[in-house]
């Protein structure tokens, strides 16, 4: 089969294209923006890249078109294969029906820590020997890939709840038909889609509704959104972390011992930070308990797991400057973020902020009242204010002279610059490429 994708540089996308090219299909993709390092790994694995949308492509001989999420009416590709009644799919659907099928599909949704989580749990069943397939939107240190086909029928997928297509506005996760389902948290979020929180939740309760009386669901105990979605209706077994009856994590961030029940059932010494992680731990415990790994081999896997790339990743060290990198983008995980890189320093330098609030909901303008908390714990907030719809200075004022904000890439990495002194941990929050300000910043600082 020659499947064409459109959206590959995504990675969803093309965690998709890579499992396609595994299983033996041709696979060809185009994007709007076609560069490193999604393409670099893509043409690595013998798939051809095409830049654009252009007409044309319709005629490339593909019996199938996957379209990502990002592709919208009006794209003149698009257009082209509705004219001509090509037939098309969306990516959770292709994934559906030509990988999940007859496997045991684990899936991890929630808000925050979806894919901290996934690469957890695909991890504690790799070093279980269970050799996993897994489709993550990150890259996992242990694997050094987001996605492959695995050897086992089990198979651990980051379960998003935007929506599918701009045919199925569904949420992606609905498609998966998971066995073990982790519900790791929930609040608002995708304004550009989603009214309220109600509205995900309604999402949520579907994902409840295709999970089998024989599987289980791992729900965050402390989450007041996610006990709605259960009080709806449930049909299969509930484990809870976070949760005095359930799964509990007791000590601090290196090392902490696991209970269920009250019983102990391991203890995790590893190097990750904050309570968030911990939670993350809990739930992918549980999750790989269901799939057959004791809960003390997992907690002892933890100990060897190596995180995910731009989570917290130190970027690198110039003249006794730290630049690290990290994916948070919503007013909660900014928040988590900051403060455990506060516990970790420790008072032994200080903390720079540098947030471009990128995403759809950020650019809107949702999550601006929530901003100034939650990076309250930094010395310095600095903040790319291009393409925003409201006001930032405005948004950010409750900061007063800790925060500098600058609508031009070369003057805020400027305004850095001048700012840090050795000693000092500068925390990059973004999740995109941020203009390539990690490379720039370090080269700048070294100068």
């Amino acid at each position: 089969m020659h499947l064409h994708i459109l959206g590959i540089c995504g990675t969803f996308m093309g965690g998709i294209a890579a499992i396609a090219r595994e299983c033996g299909h041709r696979v060809t993709g185009c994007d709007a923006n076609v560069y490193p390092p999604m393409s670099t790994q893509l043409k690595a694995q013998g798939i051809e890249l095409i830049e654009g949308y252009t007409p044309e492509q319709a005629d490339i001989g593909a019996d199938v078109f996957v379209v990502g999420n990002v592709v919208s009416r009006g794209n003149p590709l698009m257009e082209t294969i509705l004219d001509r009644g090509l037939p098309y799919v969306s990516g959770p659907q292709w994934l559906t029906e030509h990988v999940l099928r007859d496997r045991w599909v684990l899936a991890v949704a929630g808000t925050h820590g979806k894919t901290t989580t996934s690469s957890m749990l695909a991890w504690i069943l790799e070093d279980a020997g269970m050799q996993p397939g897994f489709l993550i939107g990150g890259i996992p240190q242990n694997f050094g890939i987001s996605a492959r086909l695995g050897k086992t029928p089990f198979f651990v997928i980051e379960a998003d709840e935007y929506d599918t297509a701009f045919f199925d506005k569904r949420s992606k996760f609905v498609h998966y038909r998971p066995r073990t389902a982790i519900l790791n948290n929930l609040e608002y979020d995708h304004a550009d889609i989603f009214p309220d929180l109600a509205a995900i939740e309604t999402q949520f309760h579907h994902l409840v509704r295709t999970i089998p009386r024989q599987g289980l669901i791992v729900s965050n105990g402390a989450e007041s959104a996610l006990e709605r979605v259960l009080a709806r209706g449930c049909w299969t077994p509930v484990e809870r972390f976070n949760y005095k009856e359930g799964w509990q994590a007791v000590g601090d961030d290196a090392c902490f011992d696991v209970l269920y029940a009250n019983t102990p059932q391991g203890r995790v010494c590893w190097e990750l930070l904050g309570a968030h992680n911990r939670s993350n731990a809990l739930a992918a415990i549980a999750a790989a308990r269901h799939a057959g790994v004791p809960a003390a081999a997992a907690c002892a896997a933890l100990g060897r797991f190596r995180s995910v790339k731009r989570r917290m990743e130190i970027r690198g060290c110039v003249n006794g400057i730290t630049v690290y990198d990290d994916f948070a983008h919503h007013p909660t995980a900014i928040e988590t973020t900051v403060a455990g890189l506060r516990t970790r320093l420790n008072g032994t330098g200080r903390l720079l902020a540098v947030l471009e609030p990128r995403s759809n909901t950020m650019k809107l303008g949702v999550m601006k009242a929530a901003l100034p908390a939650s990076l309250r714990h930094a010395d310095q907030v600095f903040c790319y204010a291009a393409h925003l719809g409201w006001d930032t200075a405005e948004a950010l004022a409750p900061l007063g002279d800790r925060v500098i904000i600058r609508d031009d890439l070369e003057a805020l990495i400027e305004a850095i610059t001048q700012a840090a002194r050795p000693g000092d941990h500068v925390l990059v929050m973004s999740n995109g490429s941020f203009g390539g300000l990690h490379e720039k910043l370090l080269t700048r600082l070294a100068a």
